[in-house]
């Protein structure tokens, strides 16, 4: 399935129905009279969030959206039918903006919240609402009203409690491989994965939602590689994950990776961050303590080293995720 997070779509909520203008006219009754039924009302527009989806990609194929009229009033006093409500499912960590793209109508953080986009118009009153003690035989009756009708974007922000940055190539995909049922594409060149991936590790009968983010590299905050394209998603991550690739110049990818957040989002520096040395296999011992000493010096956050390839430091990894989302 491909990943969608932005889209933009038209919306119509239905139309009211008229009211009828209708008389009696019964066989052996002297007298008549109004007997026009009121309108039915049209039907909503309503988002929903499901979550049990992860892409926006249903709405790039259909991009409008009517909702069906209430039908028009009718003799005998019957009440048009109302027009049936159409129910769009978005996943959770979707934002509803209006069609300049900047102002918030909704903001979907939990699962099966539902937010009303577009109502449907009022029926029309028949004109049996008229009649009076000095009108016995109105004409008049009113037509419904008109549903809401606009353009809205629909923004996809990746909920998760543990969100993996890092430099293109540092192991973010095979950790996410190893740690959850996740099935992220793995291979040895730079932007492997162009799409974030959710997985969800479960470790002492307690559930983490893990998030992929594709690399960041020098620019990011302004287009470059994948660029902001992607940045936005680490803003609804609890925690960051921080994964760096042991062989290459820690401390310089470390901070590109830092100062690429911070000129996106200062909000993103503030967030809880573990640190996480991966490769280890690639080097020896010493090799590993020096530079976790050299540069663990200067930094007062967890540090913690990994390979893929050794399972005590994937069971100890896990261990740690759980107290940053408690």
């Amino acid at each position: 399935m491909k990943f969608l997070d932005q889209v933009k779509i038209f919306i119509k909520a239905g139309d009211g129905g008229s009211g009828s203008p209708s008389f009696r006219r019964e066989k052996f009754i002297e007298f008549g009279g109004p007997d026009g039924g009121d309108g039915g009302k049209g039907g909503s527009i309503i988002i929903k969030s499901e979550r049990n989806l992860n892409t926006l990609i249903d709405f790039r194929y259909q991009q409008h959206f009517k909702a069906e009229r209430g039908e028009n009033g009718m003799g005998k006093n019957k009440t048009g039918r109302g027009g049936k409500d159409i129910y769009l499912k978005v996943p959770v960590g979707t934002q509803i903006l209006e069609e300049d793209n900047k102002t918030l109508l909704f903001d979907f953080t939990k699962e099966n919240e539902t937010f009303l986009v577009a109502n449907g118009g009022k029926g029309g009153f028949g004109n049996t609402r008229f009649k009076s003690s000095t009108n016995r035989a109105p004409k008049k009756f009113t037509k419904g009203a008109k549903g809401e009708e606009y353009c809205i974007w629909m923004q996809l922000k990746t909920i998760a409690d543990i969100g993996i940055v890092g430099l293109p190539n540092a192991g973010k995909s095979s950790l996410l491989a190893s740690i959850t049922r996740a099935t992220p594409k793995i291979a040895n060149y730079k932007f492997t994965t162009i799409n974030p991936n959710l997985g969800v590790a479960i470790y002492d009968d307690k559930e983490i939602t893990i998030a992929d983010i594709p690399g960041l590299i020098e620019g990011a905050h302004e287009g470059t590689g994948l660029g902001i394209k992607f940045l936005k998603h680490i803003e609804r991550c609890k925690t960051l994950l921080h994964l760096i690739d042991i062989t290459e110049d820690i401390n310089l990818s470390y901070r590109q990776i830092r100062e690429e957040l911070g000129k996106y989002s200062k909000e993103l520096l503030k967030k809880k961050e573990l640190i996480v040395l991966n490769k280890i296999d690639l080097l020896s011992k010493q090799e590993i303590i020096e530079k976790v000493e050299k540069f663990s010096m200067k930094k007062k956050k967890e540090i913690l080293i990994l390979s893929n390839l050794k399972k005590e430091t994937i069971k100890k990894l896990k261990s740690e995720l759980l107290k940053y989302v408690s």
